[in-house]
């Protein structure tokens, strides 16, 4: 044998790794790695709700916080204010308790009646005292409040135009 013959069968085996075919599997390799290591472009969280500021209210002031125009429904019980707004199908325009929204809705729940003489009339006066509430009406109103405490957030506080603080 001559050294020749040695060599023939290792070029071969060069040209067989180094194939068309064998190139392309190869480089579709390096682009699979490539893909599944390659950084990621960071990921962005949708953008949540503005927050929402504790403030102090009057009634005059709350009153605009009834859904219309794209506000956000508030409505008061017993000096809480309770951001309702995803409730607003029941407290807003065209919902059973849209009476309540923008407004201090305390003797309407205690009394179980949606009428609008259940709502102070002066909104520029001292705020319902709640005189005259029996024993029930007053639990009714306190069960009321417990369900906006778990419900809602508290976004304020209602007080007379009166005790208002001075911007």
């Amino acid at each position: 044998m001559s050294d020749n013959d040695g060599a023939a069968p290792a070029a071969t085996q060069a040209a067989s790794i180094a194939s068309p075919i064998n190139l392309i599997l190869f480089s579709l390799l390096i682009l699979l790695v490539y893909f599944r290591l390659r950084p990621s472009p960071p990921s962005t969280l949708p953008k949540g709700p503005s927050p929402i500021v504790f403030r102090i209210f009057t009634p005059p002031t709350l009153k605009p916080y009834n859904g219309e125009k794209d506000m956000p429904v508030y409505l008061a019980v017993r000096g809480k204010v309770f951001d309702v707004t995803p409730g607003k199908n029941f407290y807003g325009p065209g919902g059973p308790y849209e009476n309540f929204a923008g407004r201090d809705a305390s003797r309407g729940l205690a009394c179980g009646s949606f009428d609008e003489d259940m709502l102070t009339k002066d909104l520029h006066g001292p705020l319902d005292d709640l005189s005259g509430l029996g024993q029930d009406e007053m639990q009714a109103m306190q069960d009321w409040e417990d369900r906006f405490t778990d419900k809602y957030l508290v976004v304020g506080k209602l007080v007379p135009v009166s005790e208002a603080p001075k911007e």
